[in-house]
């Protein structure tokens, strides 16, 4: 979104990624990603597919991550929806760029598994521009803050499926790492830009809201 536009085209432009990113497209129009290339070609020779319930289990961790990343995409835009700060505006947009390469990644290799996205994809998105919208409404410094926390949780989740995936899979724990690499990233920046620290009954609702939403998309 330009950051000249009126609070209604920013709407208008929400609605439209929204609707192009659920119906399964590359994260909204080409300008809300990167473009870089999935990182599975770096996977080294060494690479299997994994086979029956190991692969299941795989295919489900990537599934969390895209609702995750759906997520991560309602929680940007709903708090660009609210940014005061320009700045704030253009590193919110910067982050939800990189995080559709990562929607991306995981749709692909959930092609790849034989698998599908959440079936609860639109809940995730829509409850996350909520909670972007209520934050950036407090204002920019808080918002910032829930970006910090969000980066610090799921960057401990990425961890966790590092040590879960298949050892010889090497090509979805590229993936991850190099997501978990970029969510550090966006949460040291958001640090710079000046973000708050939550309050500990805020952060402890987000663990259980967190918990909540890996817990059933691993399923659904």
């Amino acid at each position: 979104m330009h950051p000249s536009l009126s609070a209604r085209d920013r709407l208008i432009c929400l609605a439209d990624d929204a609707l192009r990113m659920l119906a399964g497209g590359n994260g909204g129009r080409e300008a809300h990603r990167t473009g870089r290339p999935c990182p599975t070609p770096a996977a080294d020779a060494s690479h299997q597919e994994p086979e029956g319930a190991a692969r299941q289990h795989a295919a489900a961790l990537m599934r969390v991550n895209h609702a995750g990343e759906i997520a991560a995409q309602g929680l940007y835009h709903g708090q660009s929806l609210t940014a005061t700060d320009p700045a704030v505006r253009e590193h919110l947009r910067s982050a939800a760029r990189e995080e559709g390469d990562h929607l991306a990644w995981c749709r692909e290799r959930l092609t790849v598994l034989g698998d599908r996205p959440s079936l609860l994809d639109p809940l995730w998105y829509s409850g996350a521009v909520a909670m972007g919208v209520l934050a950036g409404l407090v204002n920019d410094r808080t918002s910032l803050g829930f970006v910090v926390e969000t980066e610090r949780q799921v960057e401990a989740h990425l961890t966790e499926h590092l040590e879960a995936l298949p050892a010889g899979d090497t090509a979805d724990r590229a993936v991850v790492a190099q997501m978990r690499a970029d969510e550090a990233a966006h949460g040291a920046a958001a640090r710079d830009c000046g973000a708050a620290e939550l309050p500990s009954p805020v952060r402890a609702a987000m663990r259980v809201a967190g918990k909540v939403m890996t817990t059933v998309a691993y399923r659904v």
